[in-house]
């Protein structure tokens, strides 16, 4: 016993895991990974929220501004005009293309870098902005069924509604005749 002891000791005494500091030379460990991705990324949002903590209030700003919302709209509306010229004079269209098709394939190659540059740091943006609505969407579900749950039992029409839900006095009542007047009349119409 002494001596499964000592080597136990040996292996996981002292605040030490000679197992556990073994694997980790062959392989990262997964949480404490975890958490310098996680400050990496904080880091980044502070440092990127920095940029933008400074009013922007001069007229070269929002110049600057208004221009890097340009590429888009351009993108869409230049394509749509594109297939609008192609049904609109064909000829001009077609000559226009074979402009396009004397460009260089490298100049092609930057231009789909540039733009795939763009649209890329963009959609990066807006699936992070998506995963944090649908976070917070998520987190009022116990809310919003516990909603469901008391209007549905607020409805006036459903079988059960006026159940009387095992209450003897209740039951009674509801099964002697009331004395209506419109209920007697009907019972000796029919």
């Amino acid at each position: 016993m002494g001596m499964i002891n000592g080597l136990l000791g040996l292996l996981f005494g002292g605040d030490r895991n000679v197992v556990r500091d073994t694997v980790q030379v062959f392989r990262e460990n997964a949480e404490a990974g975890s958490v310098r991705a996680h400050e990496v990324q904080m880091t980044a949002m502070r440092e990127f929220g920095a940029e933008f903590a400074v009013p922007r209030q001069g007229w070269f700003d929002r110049f600057m501004d208004g221009i890097n919302r340009l590429p888009r709209p351009a993108l869409a509306l230049g394509t749509l005009g594109l297939f609008v010229s192609a049904m609109a004079s064909p000829l001009w269209f077609a000559e226009r293309m074979q402009g396009i098709a004397l460009v260089p394939e490298p100049l092609w190659w930057l231009l789909g870098v540039i733009v795939s540059f763009y649209f890329g740091a963009r959609h990066q943006v807006k699936a992070q902005q998506f995963q944090r609505e649908i976070a917070q969407t998520m987190a009022h579900v116990p809310h919003v069924i516990e909603n469901v749950a008391t209007l549905r039992k607020l409805r006036h029409n459903g079988i059960g509604v006026a159940g009387t839900e095992g209450d003897a006095a209740l039951t009674v009542a509801s099964l002697e005749p009331s004395g209506n007047a419109a209920v007697d009349e009907w019972r000796t119409a029919a």
